[in-house]
């Protein structure tokens, strides 16, 4: 089976179960988004969320779809850096836990923390300092990081970044690596608007985007039209439209993947972890509906649980519904 390499924002998760928006509205976090903060306004947030029901876990975008590829057996590693601190030791233990080769530079700046807030139905909003996260850079990129990889998965949250994006991208290219990317968020999608259209029509990566980053993306309200349009600088893109499942273009065809009956708890993860189930039905050549089909299934086990974590018995029931499928 091919190896796939992520890079990203090593990041630890820090959930919050909020009963209503009051804490959005005070730290001005717009719901749903992903917000850069400080490591004052972070400590701000945690403080004013002190009573709240917690959840702890190592995250990050890509660091969440590397721990979903390797829960279903393949072999993968992970670029990022982490901070000299607790949180950092968690971040690499919980990696080398889930069988993941840890490729981490290590800084004297604090580990950096994904403040999720988590609204009843399972919306969440994301307070993120950076921290140590921040200082990943294209010089520390080697090619022979990638060179036992078939596969690259970058986050969109790296692209502000251009010139790192660039770099791995290039390494990718050289070493004749597929690609893909998840656009992350909208408001990271608004902000670069015109380099995510350069670096996906020069790389042609799979392309992972939730309505709301296809729209900010397109300009397209409607998903399927948002897809079209997507789909034209690259050979594979896919539009998530939650509860309804997923849109994917292959191509220049089009296929629909539904989701699957969930009680959903916590929407962290979810994007993350259907690129994960996607993109082990792309390394393994299964057709994009099936891949579509495999990503709402992880998507929809990761959503029953807080985190972007599976439970063993959620495991083991995504694997068991594998093999069913291949029988």
């Amino acid at each position: 089976m091919k190896k796939i390499l992520g890079i990203g924002n090593a990041l630890v998760d820090v959930i919050l179960f909020m009963e209503n928006g009051g804490l959005l509205d005070t730290f001005s976090l717009p719901k749903g988004s992903m917000q850069l903060v400080d490591a004052d306004k972070a400590l701000r947030v945690e403080e004013a969320a002190r009573l709240l029901k917690k959840h702890l876990a190592s995250g990050g975008s890509a660091a969440n779809t590397i721990y979903g590829l390797a829960n279903l057996g393949v072999e993968t590693a992970f670029i990022g850096t982490v901070g000299n601190d607790a949180m950092g030791t968690f971040f690499e233990k919980d990696l080398r836990d889930s069988g993941i080769n840890p490729i981490l530079a290590h800084s004297p700046t604090n580990t950096g923390r994904a403040i999720s807030l988590v609204l009843p139905g399972g919306e969440r909003t994301f307070a993120t300092y950076l921290g140590a996260a921040l200082e990943l850079d294209s010089g520390q990129l080697d090619p022979d990081q990638f060179s036992a990889y078939a596969h690259l998965h970058l986050e969109g949250y790296l692209v502000p970044n251009k010139q790192l994006a660039e770099t791995a991208f290039d390494i990718a290219r050289q070493l004749g690596m597929t690609v893909s990317l998840d656009l992350a968020s909208y408001n990271v999608v608004e902000a670069n608007l015109a380099f995510l259209k350069q670096i996906i029509t020069r790389y042609n990566p799979v392309v992972f985007a939730n309505e709301e980053e296809a729209r900010a993306f397109t300009g397209q309200e409607d998903p399927r039209k948002a897809l079209e349009v997507l789909a034209s600088g690259c050979d594979t893109a896919v539009v998530k439209t939650g509860a309804k499942g997923s849109l994917v273009c292959h191509m220049g065809k089009y296929y629909k993947a539904e989701a699957i009956p969930v009680n959903c708890i916590d929407t962290t993860g979810a994007g993350d972890l259907y690129a994960a189930g996607y993109l082990y039905g792309y390394i393994n050549e299964f057709d994009p509906e099936k891949c579509g089909r495999l990503g709402s299934l992880l998507a929809g086990k990761v959503i029953e649980e807080p985190g972007a974590k599976i439970s063993p018995a959620g495991w083991d029931y995504i694997r068991a519904a594998i093999r069913t499928s291949r029988g």
